[in-house]
């Protein structure tokens, strides 16, 4: 498709908002009393809570509120001591973690020093969004609650512990809560009679993580602009029609369509509630719009997630469907319709002293089957996996954060990594960092010489010559098949035969009985005990967040209890220092 310079024309963020808000106060534009101002803060890893905090801005602009919508580690949270209402949303991640984008608040507000009546004059609320098959459900919203309570902060109501396992989805809480907030809110700052409601080269080191900025497929460029009856040669730029509206960040000025549509609208995400809803209102078609509403409703979230939650339907793909709608969005409101790409966050598997100008990560290209004709595909993913360096010069947008893992410096400290499948990829990282700064396997104390004495000799999972040494790097491993997925394995092997490191490994699909890492955890018990208790060794978990942390924490309190002699209560409070310590770390991912 060619991309050459155009037509330029003018773009505003927010024209057309005046017939948008006359039909549904979606939009900014509305009158808004000086006396009524309220702050929505987020903190979100996936765009979830994000969404909903958006919603919260469009749902204030109804009921006459000024309303800001931000990012908490954008927040100058400084002057939170002056906010006089204040809505946190927040998600969260990995193991009971905090978003990336609200860390730095997450810091500020926990520091001891804080005066317990710095908050004495804020009324606040939190929504948080969570998953109820990890063990620390919306630990992020419950701990934040207490801590503003702690610090003076008047609470409207408790706490929203939304729930993305519920059948119907996060807003199965969030709706009748919201319901009670707006309550009190009004309740608190009445809306004036005369107001009505509006109706609705990068270095980096071990443990780093890289994000990658994906495009979309020009095939789907194209489609979506001839649904939408856009051109994708023309050029536009983008003109903020209200204070505190800033420009995206990250599109150029001027900006063609074709630049907009390929790198920064997710046409190829699934589309939340709060698209449906918006889209019913600049729907001209009565059919449409119908159905439209139906499916933004509370009583239709069951029929949203069967039309689009469970196949994955994109929101190309429900564009097609509503084509009547589809063709008529303003250009105004793409940029309100449709989110902004995320980039997708992978661990770096290489280290800078073995590959200098290099960054490598381990990727699999994810495609599956939904009931939908077309199998569903990652966009990253499917995105890097097209590109062709034989064929054009390749530039992938990306840059390096600090990752949830850091490793220690000393050389006599042993490191315990369990990385099942993809979690193995931060891991090769540290081990050729240690390996290239001269830290081995080979048994640096004399003390760790008894710690091979199984008393039926090592179990199968290690290979022999493994026991010659005493583990500095020892790495599980596991897998379905081990001539499938034994990401690394010459490199493994290599390393072995050079006593710089200790592989188990766990292939769970070559036995009748299926064999895990937790498995091989427990088999070496004893190692894992005195390693940790008597050595200061630092244990590191990596991979699905789904079910295998709670199972390898389960395996760390039983070996606690049986080889360290621990109670139970005992074990646990055992583990909770070595996460305090930084001596149990881990980094997870749905």
């Amino acid at each position: 498709m060619p991309r050459r310079r155009g037509t330029s024309t003018s773009l505003p963020v927010d024209s057309g908002r005046q017939k948008a808000a006359r039909i549904c106060g979606l939009g900014h534009w509305c009158v808004v009393m000086p006396s009524l101002q309220m702050l929505v803060l987020f903190g979100s890893q996936t765009g979830t809570a994000q969404d909903a905090a958006e919603r919260l801005g469009r749902e204030a602009r109804r009921r006459r509120f000024g309303c800001r919508v931000q990012e908490l580690d954008s927040y100058a949270v400084a002057n939170l001591i002056r906010e006089p209402l204040v809505i946190f949303v927040c998600a969260t991640t990995g193991q009971g973690d905090p978003p990336d984008n609200m860390k730095n608040f997450w810091r500020f507000i926990f520091r001891k020093n804080l005066p317990a009546t710095s908050l004495c004059q804020l009324d606040f609320a939190v929504l948080g969004l969570g998953d109820s098959s990890y063990a620390k459900f919306n630990f992020v919203a419950k701990k934040l609650h207490r801590r503003l309570l702690q610090l003076g902060g008047s609470a409207l109501l408790p706490a929203c512990l939304a729930d993305d396992q519920h059948e119907l989805g996060p807003d199965a809480a969030i709706d009748p809560w919201l319901g009670t907030l707006w309550e009190k809110v009004l309740g608190l700052h009445p809306v004036p009679l005369d107001l009505p409601e509006i109706p609705s080269g990068v270095p980096f080191v071990a443990g780093d993580v890289v994000l990658i900025q994906p495009s979309n497929s020009a095939a789907n460029v194209q489609q979506f602009c001839q649904v939408l009856g856009l051109d994708p040669d023309q050029w536009f730029t983008l003109q903020p029609r209200e204070p505190g509206v800033s420009s995206p960040p990250g599109l150029p000025q001027p900006c063609s369509v074709w630049h907009l549509v390929t790198r920064y609208l997710d046409i190829a995400s699934v589309p939340r509630r709060s698209f449906f809803e918006l889209l019913a209102c600049l729907s001209p078609h009565e059919l449409e719009r119908e159905k439209l509403l139906e499916l933004s409703s509370a009583t239709g979230q069951e029929l949203l997630c069967e039309y689009c939650s469970r196949p994955r339907r994109t929101i190309l793909e429900v564009l097609c469907d509503f084509p009547h709608s589809a063709g008529a969005i303003p250009p105004d409101y793409l940029l309100d319709l449709i989110p902004r790409i995320r980039p997708r966050a992978f661990s770096i598997t290489s280290s800078l002293l073995v590959h200098p100008n290099r960054l490598q990560i381990l990727m699999a290209v994810v495609q599956y089957q939904t009931r939908l004709r077309e199998p569903r595909r990652g966009l990253c993913s499917s995105w890097l996996a097209s590109l062709d360096p034989g064929q054009d010069p390749i530039r992938v947008p990306l840059w390096v954060r600090p990752g949830s893992l850091a490793f220690p410096e000393s050389p006599d400290i042993p490191v315990i990594m369990v990385g099942p499948g993809t979690g193995v990829a931060p891991f090769r990282a540290a081990i050729q960092e240690r390996v290239a700064q001269g830290q081995t396997s080979e048994c640096r104390d004399p003390r760790l010489g008894h710690l091979w004495g199984w008393p039926t000799g090592p179990p199968a999972s290690v290979r022999p010559e493994a026991t010659l040494h005493s583990p500095g790097n020892f790495l599980f491993f596991g897998c379905r098949w081990r001539d499938q997925d034994f990401y690394w394995k010459a490199e493994w092997q290599d390393l072995e035969k050079r006593g710089c490191l200790t592989l188990v490994t766990a292939f769970s699909r070559e036995q009748e009985q299926k064999v895990y890492v937790q498995h091989r955890l427990q088999e070496l018990g004893p190692l894992v005990w005195e390693l940790l208790d008597c050595h200061g060794a630092y244990f590191y978990l990596a991979g699905n967040a789904k079910s295998m942390p709670a199972d390898i924490t389960e395996v760390l309190m039983s070996i606690f209890q049986e080889h360290g002699g621990l109670s139970g209560p005992d074990a646990a409070t055992y583990l909770a220092r070595l996460q305090r310590t930084l001596h149990f770390q881990a980094e997870t991912w749905a």
